[in-house]
């Protein structure tokens, strides 16, 4: 399966001033594998060690002379490593600490040697802090499929060539296939096996075995690595995000967790999360107006899950509500369409706010900044009344409002309203 992120190693290789490349991110995301098809197809050998496997790794950096470490990564991989012609692959890196402190030695001493790191939670051991090489390394962060990646994976490449022409009007000729790939998305989400499932065989029940098993595994991780007093508070963060996301109003509630609770109580569970790769936090901003980071209100903030398939294994949702519900896109509070307009933005770098005001009834699903700002209104159906996006336009007509709804592509005179299955690539091409 094609990923984006390959165009983003290519860059990586042929960068004059290329350093180590991090590669952080959920698990089961696909890092593995889209580091092994690179080195197969990009390098004449690849060295591949995984951290976790071989036990000789934890006692390999006992210091870091350069000629020292090729020697043993050389032994462990049975490869001989060759100076720009051979990638080296640290996979599970976060089981070796010290390996990422070596990178900082690569990138001085010997920067002709091809080096990737990557692993599961491997986001909580880079905001550990201990020997980080600081502006010593390249940093990639990867994600779950996008929408157009899925469109792709089941051989719509010719579709995916369409979307990325930008003939926006064009496009609203095939809003019926593009709908119905979307609610197929909505079910299976972005994780590679189980998309990778869902087209060899579309069996549902494959599917969410496969989505619930990493679900399982997720808990797992937290038993394993997580000190026995903040385990609990993480458990019940990653439980709630569900009910959380099906309120009219999608504001984490700290109270919803437990009676009386508070930020301090809850917070460093939420970080871990973040840190995992596993939650989004989308902050609140007091006001629409750039730079938005100067807006932002450090105490109000939405959640959503890394995966839009996974939320719906949470949800225990059914394929028959999916793919034969008439009005699922609205379903739920909308709760799954803010979640998929959510990861399609952020898997493709973009920093999204929401705006609400106090008071009042005023609240924009998000906010995202470019070169101009726009406010983002998100409907789960065809309905096409803005109230809220027409109050903020009225008092500051500089903004660009978006609506992102199941209506057609259609420009008006102070608003843009883009199809839900187009929302991702419409925003990224937008300045």
């Amino acid at each position: 399966m094609k990923r984006d992120i390959y165009k983003k190693l290519l860059a990586w290789k042929r960068n004059k001033n290329r350093k180590p490349l991090i590669i952080d991110g959920a698990r089961q995301v696909g890092k593995t594998w889209i580091i092994k098809e690179f080195g197969t197809n990009e390098y004449k050998s690849m060295a591949y060690i995984n951290c976790d496997k071989m036990t000789e790794m934890k006692n390999a950096f006992k210091d870091f002379n350069i000629e020292r470490l090729i020697r043993i990564f050389s032994a462990i991989s049975n490869v001989t490593i060759k100076p720009d012609e051979t990638l080296i692959i640290l996979d599970e890196v976060q089981e070796v600490p010290l390996a990422l402190t070596a990178l900082k030695y690569f990138y001085e001493d010997a920067p002709e040697y091809h080096i990737i790191v990557a692993g599961s939670l491997l986001g909580i051991s880079l905001h550990g802090g201990s020997g980080f090489p600081v502006g010593k390394v390249h940093e990639l962060k990867m994600y779950p499929m996008s929408f157009g990646e899925f469109i792709a994976a089941g051989g719509n490449e010719m579709l995916v060539s369409y979307i990325t022409e930008h003939n926006w009007n064009d496009l609203n000729a095939l809003s019926g296939t593009l709908e119905d790939l979307l609610r197929q998305y909505y079910y299976v989400g972005g994780m590679p096996e189980v998309v990778s499932e869902y087209i060899s065989g579309q069996d549902f029940k494959n599917v969410r075995d496969i989505q619930n098993r990493i679900l399982r595994d997720y808990e797992r991780d937290f038993s394993k690595h997580l000190p026995s007093e903040i385990l609990p508070k993480v458990i019940m963060v990653w439980n709630s995000i569900p009910a959380q996301l099906s309120k009219e109003n999608k504001k984490f509630i700290y109270g919803a967790l437990k009676k009386g609770s508070r930020a301090k109580d809850f917070e460093d569970a939420i970080q871990w999360l973040i840190n995992a790769g596993l939650l989004y936090k989308i902050p609140r901003i007091k006001k629409v107006e750039r730079p938005l980071k100067f807006y932002e209100d450090f105490s109000a903030f939405k959640l959503f899950i890394s995966d839009l398939g996974l939320l719906g294994a949470m949800s225990d949702v059914t394929a028959r509500e999916v793919f034969t519900g008439e009005n699922y896109f609205s379903e739920y509070k909308g709760a799954f369409t803010e979640q998929y307009v959510a990861q399609e933005m952020i898997v493709r770098g973009l920093n999204p706010y929401y705006y609400s005001r106090e008071r009042s009834t005023l609240e924009i699903d998000f906010v995202i900044q470019k070169e101009s700002v726009y406010p983002i209104e998100v409907k789960a159906e065809e309905n096409l009344r803005s109230k809220c996006l027409k109050t903020l336009y009225m008092e500051n007509d500089l903004l660009k409002p978006v609506r992102f709804s199941m209506s057609g592509y259609r420009e008006q005179d102070w608003m843009t309203n883009v199809p839900l299955y187009l929302a991702g690539e419409w925003i990224q091409s937008v300045k």
